[in-house]
Parts: C-alpha cells; sequence; structure tokens
C-alpha cells in the first residue's frame, strides 16, 4: 500500500520520497552531525515519510482473516497473529509487585499547590513503596463505610495525588468507584446532570477534591448526608471526612482479606461513556478487562518495565483514553507518571510547556489539538525542544484525525531537531473495551483516520450495515454489558450481537479493499448519519473529517447538518485565536472577527477547494455558518473531552439552522457585517 499512497500523492502534485530507517541513537547531536548536509537542503522537497525514523520497537502487525458468506452480505473476521500473553488477575497485583522490586522507583508526581497564589511549586512526588503504603491505610479507612458496586464511592475531582492515592486505596479495599466529570458539580446552573449520574449509580459516598464549590449541587441532589471526603476536611466551611483521617488509619490485613471475596470479573470503577451520540452511558470496568487491555499495550508497545515510562499527563482521568490506557500504562509496566495541570487551551498551556521543559517524557499521549498546540510551541521554543526531544521515541494519538500537516509539521521539526523523525501511532479505542482494540503497529501511516490491525487477544468482525461496515469488537477487555439501564432506553442485549460481539457503532472502511489483514480505516458513528429528502444517506464522518483536515488552519471543529434537507450544510466552529490573527483584530467581539472580509475570503476559498471534485448530494457542502457560540459542556454538545454531540448540536441549534436554510440565504452562510 505504500505504492499506492505514492501514486496518490503524485497525482495531487505531491512528492514523496521513501526512506529506510536509522538505528537509534542517544540524543541528538550525532544525527544532527550526520544530518548537517541534508538538513541545509530545501525541507520543502520532503514528506513526513522522507525522513529517517528514530527506531523504536513495536508489536506484530500479522493478522489472520476470516469469511463467511451471509444472507445480507459478507461478513470478515478479523485476529492477531500474535496471541496475547498471560495477565494477572487483579490490577493492583502490579502495585504490590513493583513495591517490592522497586520501592523507590517514583510511580507518580505533581507539582504542589500554593493555596494562597494558587501558583504551582516543585515536585511531589510519591514512590511505589509510598503509594502502596498509603493506598492501604486509605482501604483500611473505607471499610467501615461499607461500599460496594450498588452503593460506590463517587469522585467529582479532576486529576491529583489525592485522587490516585483515593484510587487505588478503593481498589485494595474492593470498593468500586465513579469518576464524574467536576463540571456537573462546580460549572452547571442546574443540578440535572449530576443528578442523572447520582441516580445511576447511587453512591453512598463523594469524594470532593478541596470542598469548594461542591456543596451547592450536591445539596440540590439531596446528598449532604451522606459521607463526603476532601483534602481539606470542609466543604464550603461545613466540616466533613478529612482525607488525612483515611491517611492517618493503620492498615491492616483485613485489607488483603476482602481480596478474597474478589474475582477478576469484579468492578474496579464505573466510567461514563463521552455522550457523543446520546446520554451517557455507565462501563462497569472490571480487573479483568483493564488488566488484559493493558497486556494488549505491552505487547502492540513492547513496554518492559526494565525500560521504565515516564509520561506527562493531562488528560483526564473521568474518560478512559487518560484514565484507563495512560494511566494504566505506568502503573502496569512500572512507569512513572507526572501529572500535567496544563491544558491545551489558552491560559492553561504554558503549564504544560513548563513542565516538559523540566521533565523529558520517554513517549507521549495526546489528542489532536494538543498536538497541534505542542507543534506550534516547538518550533518556537528551542530550550522545550532540546527537553523534549531527549528520550521520547512515540507519538500516539486519540480521539480525532491527525491532518496531514500536522504530521508533516511534526516531522519537519523532529528532523530538524534531530536528524530524524518520530513514530505516530494510533488505534481505536472506546469505554466500552478499556479502551484499545486496535494498534496501528505497522509501517508508519498517515492516512486520515487509518486505525490499524487487532491487538493481540481482539478479535474484530465487520458486518455490512446499510452503506456502512460496522465494526464489532471481542475479547476478555469488553465490558459485561451496561449498568443499570433501562431496557426500554438501552437494551444491553441488543449491544451484543448474536456471537457475542460488541456492536460498536462505529464504521470502518479497509485500507486495502483486496487485503483486509492491512488494516481498517475509521468511517465514522453510524448514529451520526442521516438522509436527505432524496432519500440519499450522508456520510457525517467522512464529511466532518474532509472540513476539519482541510481546514486545520482555521476550523477547530464542524457539525454536518442537512437532515431532511436537499442540501448539506455545517456549523463551523472557527479557531479563534488564529482567526484574530487573520484579521488583526485581538479585541473586537468575536462576531466581528467572523464578518471580517480577510476570514470571509478565506472561507470562500476553502468552500471551493473542499468541493473540489464532489458534485453528488451526499458529498457536496453547500453552505456553511460561522458559529459566534462554542459548543456547551454542561447541555451535553461538547464532552471535556473534546467529542461533539453532532445530533445534540444539530437539535439544539434551531435558529441557527433556519437561518442557515433560509430561502433568501447565501449559499456560503456567513454572520451578517
Amino acid at each position: 500500500m505504500v505504492i499506492t499512497s505514492i501514486i496518490q500523492e503524485t497525482q495531487d502534485g505531491f512528492w514523496l520520497m521513501v526512506c529506510q530507517a536509522q538505528p537509534k541513537l542517544h540524543g541528538c547531536e550525532k544525527n544532527k552531525e550526520d544530518n548537517n548536509e541534508t538538513m541545509e537542503q530545501d525541507m520543502t522537497q520532503f514528506t513526513y515519510h522522507s525522513y529517517p525514523e528514530r527506531a523504536v520497537a513495536v508489536g506484530s502487525n500479522d493478522a489472520i482473516v476470516h469469511q463467511q458468506h451471509d444472507a445480507e452480505g459478507d461478513i470478515y473476521y478479523i485476529n492477531a497473529a500474535t496471541p496475547l500473553e498471560d495477565y494477572p488477575d487483579f490490577l493492583f497485583d502490579k502495585l504490590y509487585e513493583y513495591a517490592e522490586k522497586y520501592p523507590d522507583r517514583v510511580l507518580i508526581a505533581q507539582r504542589e499547590l500554593d493555596e494562597a497564589t494558587g501558583e504551582r511549586g516543585d515536585w511531589i512526588k510519591l514512590t511505589y513503596r509510598d503509594v502502596l503504603q498509603k493506598a492501604r491505610n486509605i482501604a483500611q479507612g473505607l471499610l467501615p463505610y461499607n461500599l460496594s458496586e450498588e452503593r460506590p464511592l463517587m469522585i467529582l475531582s479532576e486529576n491529583s495525588i489525592e485522587v490516585f492515592l483515593l484510587m487505588c486505596g478503593a481498589m485494595l479495599a474492593n470498593v468500586p468507584y465513579a469518576l464524574v466529570v467536576p463540571a456537573y458539580s462546580l460549572v452547571a446552573k442546574n443540578p440535572d446532570k449530576l443528578q442523572y449520574v447520582i441516580d445511576k449509580l447511587t453512591p453512598a459516598a463523594f469524594y470532593a477534591g478541596d470542598g469548594n464549590g461542591f456543596s451547592r449541587q450536591l445539596k440540590a441532589c439531596g446528598q449532604m448526608d451522606k459521607p463526603i471526603i476532601t483534602s481539606t476536611g470542609t466543604i464550603d466551611g461545613q466540616p466533613c471526612v478529612h482525607l488525612d483521617e483515611l491517611l492517618a488509619t493503620e492498615a491492616t490485613d483485613a485489607v488483603e482479606k476482602t481480596h478474597e471475596k474478589m474475582t477478576p470479573d469484579t468492578i474496579v470503577k464505573f466510567l461514563f461513556t463521552s455522550g457523543s451520540t446520546g446520554n451517557p452511558k455507565v462501563v462497569p470496568t472490571t480487573h479483568r478487562m483493564l488488566c488484559s487491555n493493558q497486556q494488549m499495550l505491552k505487547q502492540g508497545l513492547c513496554l518492559s518495565e526494565d525500560d521504565p515510562l515516564v509520561l506527562v499527563d493531562w488528560l483526564s482521568w473521568h474518560h478512559t483514553f487518560g484514565g484507563s490506557h495512560n494511566l494504566g500504562i505506568a502503573l502496569y509496566n512500572g512507569g512513572t507518571f507526572y501529572i500535567d495541570d496544563g491544558r491545551p487551551v489558552a491560559g492553561k498551556f504554558e503549564e504544560t510547556i513548563r513542565n516538559l521543559k523540566e521533565i523529558s517524557p520517554s513517549k507521549y499521549f495526546n489528542v489532536p489539538i494538543g498536538w497541534s498546540m505542542l507543534a506550534n510551541a516547538l518550533e518556537e521554543d528551542e530550550a522545550l525542544r532540546e527537553n523534549f526531544f531527549k528520550k521520547v521515541d512515540l507519538y500516539f494519538f486519540g480521539g480525532a484525525s491527525l491532518s496531514a500537516d500536522l504530521w508533516q509539521q511534526l516531522g519537519d521539526i523532529s528532523y530538524q531537531h534531530c536528524g530524524e523523525r518520530i513514530r505516530i501511532m494510533s488505534g481505536i479505542g472506546m469505554t466500552e473495551t478499556s479502551p484499545s482494540c486496535t494498534f496501528t503497529t505497522g509501517s508508519s501511516n498517515d492516512t486520515a483516520s487509518f486505525v490499524g490491525v487487532p491487538a493481540s487477544g481482539v478479535e474484530v468482525k465487520l458486518v455490512p450495515m446499510t452503506d456502512k461496515i460496522e465494526l464489532r469488537i471481542k475479547g476478555p477487555h469488553v465490558m459485561p454489558g451496561y449498568w443499570r439501564h433501562d431496557s426500554t432506553k438501552v437494551n444491553t442485549a441488543a449491544s451484543f450481537d448474536e456471537e457475542g460481539f460488541y456492536c460498536t457503532g462505529d464504521g470502518v472502511l479497509p485500507y486495502n479493499p483486496d487485503d483486509l489483514s492491512e488494516g481498517l480505516v475509521y468511517d465514522g458513528r453510524i448514529a451520526e448519519d442521516f438522509k436527505l429528502t432524496t432519500g440519499t444517506f450522508v456520510n457525517v464522518g467522512e464529511l466532518r473529517n474532509r472540513m476539519v483536515v482541510q481546514g486545520m488552519a482555521l476550523i477547530e471543529d464542524v457539525v454536518i447538518t442537512g437532515e431532511g434537507k436537499r442540501e448539506i450544510g455545517a456549523f463551523v466552529f472557527v479557531k479563534e485565536k488564529a482567526a484574530r490573527k487573520l484579521t488583526a483584530l485581538p479585541h473586537a467581539e468575536f462576531k466581528h472577527v467572523l464578518a471580517h472580509d480577510k476570514l470571509q475570503a478565506w472561507f470562500r476559498d476553502f468552500m471551493n477547494r473542499i468541493n473540489e471534485g464532489y458534485h453528488a448530494s451526499s458529498k457536496k457542502i453547500a453552505r456553511i455558518y460561522l458559529m459566534e457560540n462554542p459548543p456547551n459542556v454542561v447541555e451535553g454538545e461538547k464532552t471535556d473531552k473534546g467529542t461533539l454531540n453532532q445530533r445534540k448540536l444539530r437539535n439544539n441549534r434551531t435558529q441557527e439552522t433556519e437561518k442557515l436554510y433560509a430561502e433568501d440565504a447565501d449559499k456560503l452562510r456567513f454572520l451578517a457585517k
């Protein structure tokens, strides 16, 4: 398929030279020296694949394909050729193991918060021995509360050392916990969201960080009579359980006796789905799910406790990418996890840069918006480049596709600094599968939405569904079913087919139609798709990806519209910082920025480019509306990990829809001047 990629890019006017990967050298100086002559050449001659790749071990990408004929079409089954190796029964087995083998190795670290100034200072570091000792004490302190699957602990706070210790302690005490987005408690104007998750889980105790701001919604939900744990011992000035009380409880063998009642199918935690196509559902996540998936990651990324990971990570633990994938990788493989209190948003990304200037990650995980902001920072900051590239041998992204421009930008930066590019990997994963299902372990591939081949232990089933192919998953990492959902709303049995495969609702396509073993390409959510009045299906995922990838300079995200209409439209959420830079309007109201001649001219040109070669009504973007108001997290239009709920946004923004499809509307519907 490399040849196909070359042909396609050549037809579009790009030149591609393929180079073999070079052996990894320690540091960058040798590579700089050897490549000085090459680096002086015009960089515009090179593409991402031109550059030698820093050596990194990854697992096998060999896959086995079986075909079965069915009345509705051909069904395909794909398995990894390499079997899944043994894994422990319980995730905490790794904590006990490494506390004995590497007692002084740092497991978790976070900068100390100055309560008076709100600034972060030096790193607080806890070793494996520290964490086990503190977690056992917390576990002992939790036992009298009689928490259980039916009465779990609900954690309402952001990532912190305290939350990590509480999660470990709960796990040791056989206490399932649930991580809930803090915005439900602190930002929401009404308690509906928090009440929804409380009704689903019936928690018997809460953890509320420093306690500030949490009592309003907890009181509105009638929960103030429950034990509430905070790091300060007060919740909005009222006394409550101090976390230090649990930490000071001397652990006994009663903690380990609780393990006798546990099995690999014991629930560790409850996670909520992103709600990208409806209300969030509750996913019970077991020890078997977490341990098997971490073993898949260990084999897919060739991880070893003898070469311990160093991660610097901001991703929220309320979601599976940050809380199961990244945090789990560190614990399962004896690594060190630095909590990054930054975010890829204006005003907070500076903290991420500060951390990366001090801590050199060995691998780096992020979502595309984070990668975009980091790439720009790396171009501008030599000190950041020097520290970031010391050890890193792998980039990994999830949540959305990386544009070809961003792949190229990341390759250019690392090549100019180190004389080699860093391998970029991804895959497909979801909360229900804890999370990873496929990995891009083959040759580096920057095809938009390429998700690779099944991980070891995963069986993929491809089933034709109208005009799409649904991805279905089976393996030890898959949930047993959604928790406590009314069968009239969410039929758990309907989430699995007659062969026990989880029906993901995700569409995929073969990367090479003639050879499914070469991997899969993501094709959007089936539930997001809709029909035009012509009866033609609209592939929302394909259109959204085309617009975001080609318009990355100014487009943050888009919502595809047109259900029940004759034409496809799009709500376009514009990158505010980039738009203000283009228009030279740093302080004007955003509606005036959107109406500026330069920005409108850019989008008119963009519409010509995006529709070039597309004439069918199901492929052509006929009109767009530049959105003044961003998607609302509290209203469920956007999850706090950045995923848009396409259907909810279409339903909520009726006023914009009316303007977009008004008879007298400009086909390129911009905000009026």
